[in-house]
């Protein structure tokens, strides 16, 4: 049995939890899970917004004929083809023979080239709209947020926009289903680090998006994964126009790799100068221990950023390369930074992470501090002139 929850007349939450898998695309650690929403309106004409990744489709087919029973589904909407909200399409089809698949011409090819379905299909283009009966779905393209098929619709008799991934989180909906049913400072890190990592590369495309949209009046926010929501809709626009222009607040991201401890001394020393110069905000990261979802999501949140390495076969820390790599893939801009390291008879490390910040057009506050083996007097003291250095920078932005 499963009781309805309802997000307005006739517009249901269909969506299922998933606590088991470790890695969403096989990459970002899930530790407290996922959900996969999916979204059900009962009206003359049965609609279902997106499915759910194809191992969990016993659970949402349950909860879907718990509301319709024997009734056929009459749409699919698929705002996104990604396999975790378009995985069950196939399976759909097979049970609702005349199920007609609506989306848009990017969407309609990805259809049958995932699943092989290229009959009963409906194209929807920019403004256009579908009526289901009482209610009215309007669709508009969001490209790269985050794949090039994106689309949101907009349910216009009760303000609902169903926005795919944009706007959604990591985290299983442990019995709060909306906003204000949960504790949200809990899930916010969650929010930002799917951002950061899904969507961060599109920070313009993101821009564009929010300018569309923001004419639309919005009371519900109904994203793929995470809460819905309705209380704290200006609150998320908020935090997604601050994120997608990369514009950090006053703190500062030290990530570091050191494999005997030199290049994390000098890493103490400078977070050391940073606190005693009055930067509260300092996050610390080995990035041969924490995966780099979670240090990507912090460089996001914070304004400084500065960066270590031991000098390893001429070149970079591997993990450290990984972590320089993803940030340059990623374009990540607007950043204040510095960048040290050590070496033990060549040194590279700290001069490569130096041109990195420059290759991403990031404000260097100081000259490169790099030590030959262990950490002496003059180049400790380097070590707290560039903590001074980030400090001062900061101060100057944020007062």
């Amino acid at each position: 049995m499963h009781k309805p929850i309802p997000l307005s007349d006739n517009i249901y939450y269909v969506g299922v939890n998933d606590r088991r898998t470790a890695l969403f695309e096989n990459m970002w650690p899930l530790h407290r899970g996922v959900s996969y929403n999916s979204y059900l309106i009962v009206d003359e004409k049965i609609t279902l917004i997106d499915t759910v990744e194809v191992g969990h489709t016993d659970k949402w087919l349950a909860r879907v004929r718990a509301l319709i029973g024997t009734r056929p589904i009459d749409y699919l909407v698929v705002n996104h083809m990604e396999p975790d909200h378009s995985g069950a399409i196939h399976l759909l089809r097979e049970i609702y023979p005349n199920l007609v698949i609506v989306g848009n011409k990017k969407t309609l090819p990805m259809i049958d080239g995932f699943y092989g379905i290229s009959d009963k299909l409906q194209e929807v283009n920019e403004g256009e709209s579908l009526s289901t009966g009482q209610h009215r779905l309007t669709f508009y393209t969001v490209p790269m947020v985050h794949w090039p098929e994106s689309m949101v619709c907009y349910e216009e008799t009760t303000g609902t926009l169903f926005s795919s991934d944009a706007f959604g989180s990591f985290g299983s909906l442990d019995g709060g289903i909306f906003d204000d049913e949960i504790d949200f400072d809990h899930f916010r890190d969650e929010m930002r680090r799917y951002y950061s990592n899904i969507v961060g590369k599109y920070g313009n495309p993101v821009q564009k998006a929010l300018s569309k949209l923001g004419s639309l009046n919005l009371q519900t926010i109904a994203p793929s994964h995470g809460p819905i929501y309705r209380e704290r809709i200006a609150e998320m626009l908020a935090m997604y126009d601050q994120w997608s222009r990369y514009d950090g607040e006053k703190g500062v991201v030290i990530a570091y790799a050191s494999m005997y401890g030199n290049t994390e001394e000098m890493a103490e020393a400078i977070a050391r100068e940073l606190a005693v110069c009055g930067i509260r905000h300092v996050r610390m990261f080995d990035v041969s221990k924490t995966h780099p979802s979670y240090i990507i999501s912090d460089i996001f949140k914070y304004k400084g950023l500065i960066l270590g390495s031991p000098t390893y076969s001429n070149e970079l820390h591997p993990n450290m390369e990984a972590l320089v790599m993803k940030l340059q893939h990623m374009g990540v801009t607007s950043h204040v930074y510095g960048a040290f390291g050590s070496f033990t008879w060549s040194g590279a490390a700290a001069k490569k992470l130096a041109e990195a910040g420059e290759s991403l057009k990031w404000e260097l506050v100081a000259p490169q501090v790099e030590e030959k083996q262990g950490l002496k007097a003059e180049k400790y003291e380097a070590c707290l002139a560039l903590g001074r250095a980030m400090a001062n920078r900061l101060n100057e932005i944020f007062g």
